[in-house]
């Protein structure tokens, strides 16, 4: 059985608010182990002392950063300078920075260079630079709702999410480049692999994540997109279900009709 990744999970405090821990971290659990979890801000401030409890509950170091000069963030440089000693300890597979500041995105970069896997976590007031230079993000109101919002409150299977935040990959841009997707990695049959599909579409927007649409799951978007079909077919070992996505079949008359059009 493989190993679970390692993270360093590094809070910014001033940017984060504490009603989103609990989130943060069991999105962290989905990648790996949270083996280092430190938050950073001037703790002398009141503005934080909300985060007292939360600290203890979840066994979160603060890390106690004073600002010495007006105008200067100087919690954004320990943890930059904290997430590079960690880095060169060789104590861990990826980090989790949460903030919706972007200047961490240097930060973001110069860890992916070190082949570190870069899970970002903000608001959806965060800028796109820092969102592009993480491997994926994750938006905090969305792990936020995901977890809250009663089933009936959600989209049926097949009906897109009525209102999706402009901030976010728009929902058409995401159908073309799953048709784009399609077209390039299909088999003899016009098939894709829906997991692979899934994987190229984290790695060309950072911030694609299905609940960002009002789903659960993958192949549900994509039939919502109501241009592909969804095949299905047990494995090898006839338990378990390989899901295919193709592109639907124009129809023979309707072809027809398109070649009158265009004559």
């Amino acid at each position: 059985m493989p190993k679970d990744n390692r993270f360093a999970v590094l809070i910014d405090a001033d940017n984060v608010s504490e009603k989103y821990i609990k989130y943060i971290l069991d999105e962290v659990s989905n990648d790996g182990v949270a083996t280092y979890k430190r938050i950073y801000g001037d703790w002398t401030k009141p503005a934080l002392g909300t985060w007292k409890n939360v600290l203890l509950e979840f066994s979160i170091t603060p890390i106690q950063q004073y600002g010495y000069t007006t105008g200067k963030n100087a919690t954004d440089s320990a943890m930059i300078i904290d997430a590079m000693d960690i880095l060169y300890s060789g104590n861990v597979e990826g980090f989790c920075i949460v903030s919706s500041d972007s200047d961490f995105t240097r930060l973001a970069v110069r860890l992916r260079e070190s082949g570190m896997n870069v899970v970002g976590m903000g608001e959806k007031k965060t800028p796109p630079p820092f969102i592009s230079a993480c491997n994926k993000f994750r938006y905090l109101e969305v792990l936020a709702q995901d977890t809250t919002t009663a089933p009936s409150d959600l989209p049926a299977e097949g009906e897109a999410a009525a209102a999706v935040v402009p901030e976010m990959t728009p929902l058409e841009t995401i159908k073309s480049t799953v048709q784009t997707i399609v077209q390039e990695i299909s088999d003899d049959d016009g098939r894709a692999f829906v997991g692979e599909i899934g994987n190229m579409l984290v790695r060309r927007y950072p911030d694609f994540d299905v609940r960002n649409y009002g789903f659960k799951k993958l192949t549900p978007l994509i039939q919502s997109l109501k241009i592909f079909d969804i095949v299905s077919e047990k494995n090898s070992d006839g338990y378990n279900r390989l899901v295919y996505v193709k592109e639907k079949s124009v129809p023979a008359q309707q072809k027809t009709n398109t070649k009158r059009l265009h004559r």
